[in-house]
């Protein structure tokens, strides 16, 4: 067992959470149960994996998806009310961490989703390696824009939708950041990428990556965002000793 305080703030200082400008609050989210010994992970605290947590008397609930996004309803009311409700009725934390996730170095959603591709990482467009969001990096060898769909649909377990620049050519320099990323095309492509791998596509992607010349690959939010949590929470049982249990609750989107 470890306290929890002292989890959250070896979690916040890992990834360096209080450096990130994001749309939702970073750490620990809701308290419960002062020890912990039992680390439940998932992508989104959804009442799926509330109810998961709930069955397995795990103490602590480490997500990337977490609540207080900012412009959301302040009321606690409804789903929210019911999925905290799940939460403090059971005495279980929940931590959550969302762009510090995806940045970090090693353990990070872009760097777990670059281990599981294959990708030979150069460094990021927009920042230094565990700060920037968009990586840039190589494939091991040059692939066609259907290759790679294949090999991403194999690896992830879900098959990418691909959109084919006209004249875009084969694939050797790739770039990626995970989830709903797709605005992030333009950098990437600014960046020298013949690829743009990411989560979701927007009506607009389309148009852009046809027109700047750019392939793009619609990946899945949540398949792209699978294994960072995965990857922090193997982190807290070989630093603590706690027991760890990934649970995905499956979706395509």
């Amino acid at each position: 067992m470890i306290s929890r305080d002292e989890l959250v703030r070896a979690c916040d200082t890992l990834l360096d959470a209080s450096t990130f400008k994001d749309y939702t609050v970073n750490g620990l989210q809701v308290a419960g149960r002062d020890a912990v010994g039992r680390v439940m992970s998932g992508v989104t605290a959804c009442q799926a994996l509330l109810d998961e947590a709930v069955a397995w008397e795990a103490d602590l609930l480490l997500v990337h998806h977490g609540y207080f996004w900012k412009n959301e309803p302040i009321p606690i009311t409804g789903i929210k009310q019911r999925r905290i409700r799940t939460l403090l009725l059971n005495d279980i934390n929940l931590l959550a961490y969302h762009l510090p996730l995806d940045a970090h170095a090693t353990l990070g959603n872009n760097a777990e989703l670059a281990r599981h591709l294959g990708f030979e990482v150069d460094g990021c467009a927009d920042g230094e390696i565990g700060k920037g969001l968009v990586w840039l990096g190589r494939l091991p060898a040059t692939r066609s824009p259907a290759a790679l769909a294949e090999h991403i649909g194999e690896s992830l377990g879900r098959q990418p939708l691909l959109i084919e620049a006209p004249g875009g050519g084969d694939i050797h320099r790739v770039a990626w950041c995970t989830g709903g990323a797709q605005d992030m095309i333009t950098q990437a492509w600014e960046a020298g990428a013949d690829a743009f791998v990411s989560g979701e596509i927007s009506e607009r992607t389309t148009h852009l990556a046809r027109e700047l010349g750019i392939h793009y690959l619609a990946a899945g939010h949540h398949a792209t965002e699978r294994y960072g949590v995965q990857a922090l929470g193997e982190w807290l049982s070989r630093e603590f000793g706690v027991e760890h249990r990934f649970i995905d609750i499956d979706n395509p989107a």
